[in-house]
Order: structure tokens, then C-alpha cells, then sequence
């Protein structure tokens, strides 16, 4: 797993990224700041121009603070409310570490940095 920091509104969270390829696409890219969408009342997304590499996506559900790339619309997806979908083509990223994500809801559309934490540990 490798620790990114995610900055939104002056306020830090960290999330653990897993060891797939598109984690490490991601990472590669980083530091980033992105301007994510506030969407469907329970998630933040941003849409990349090129698709990134995922060679395990499936369908599946998800959990609130779960990081993910859906395949469809190359999108860079972060949960923040459970509404029980079940996602095809979801590839999963990592998670956020807190379950304490309510007050993404209520950001509308903002933009958020992402950075690699040190990996020596």
C-alpha cells in the first residue's frame, strides 16, 4: 500500500493506495490537483481525458471513503455516501482513511490535491 495525501478546503485526509496499475499510473502523475464533480449525491469524480490502466476492474459495490476508477468514462471516483449500487467496470484504487466523509456532500464541485506520501515506512 502506498499513503497519498488528499487536501480539500484547507482540510488533510490521507488514503492508502493499493498495488495495481492504475494506482501506479496515478502516483505517477502526482503531485495533482484536480477539479472533481460533485455527483450523483455520493461521490466526487474526475473525468480523464485518456483511460488509465485497469486490468482488474469488475463489477462490485463499494464502501463510503472507497477510491476507485470507473472504465467507462475514465473516471477518478472517491465515495462519500453508501447508496448500495452494485458498479460494473469498477477498478478499485484505495481507500480514504476515515469514515467521517459527510461533509464532501455539501462541497458542490471542488478541487482537490492529491500527493504521495513518503513510501520508506
Amino acid at each position: 500500500m502506498k499513503t497519498v495525501k488528499i487536501i480539500v478546503n484547507g482540510q488533510t485526509f490521507t488514503a492508502n493506495f493499493e498495488e495495481n496499475a492504475t494506482a501506479s499510473e496515478l502516483l505517477s502523475q502526482m503531485p495533482m490537483t484536480l477539479p472533481m464533480l460533485n455527483l450523483y449525491s455520493r461521490e466526487l469524480t474526475y473525468r480523464f481525458k485518456q483511460a488509465l490502466p485497469a486490468n482488474e476492474a469488475h463489477t462490485s459495490g463499494y464502501t463510503v471513503g472507497d477510491i476507485a476508477y470507473w472504465k467507462p468514462r475514465h473516471s477518478f471516483v472517491i465515495f462519500y455516501k453508501q447508496t448500495g449500487e452494485v458498479i460494473s467496470d469498477l477498478q478499485q484504487i484505495g481507500h480514504i482513511n476515515t469514515s467521517h466523509l459527510a461533509q464532501f456532500q455539501s462541497l458542490g464541485n471542488v478541487e482537490m490535491r492529491f500527493e504521495k506520501e513518503d513510501f520508506s515506512s
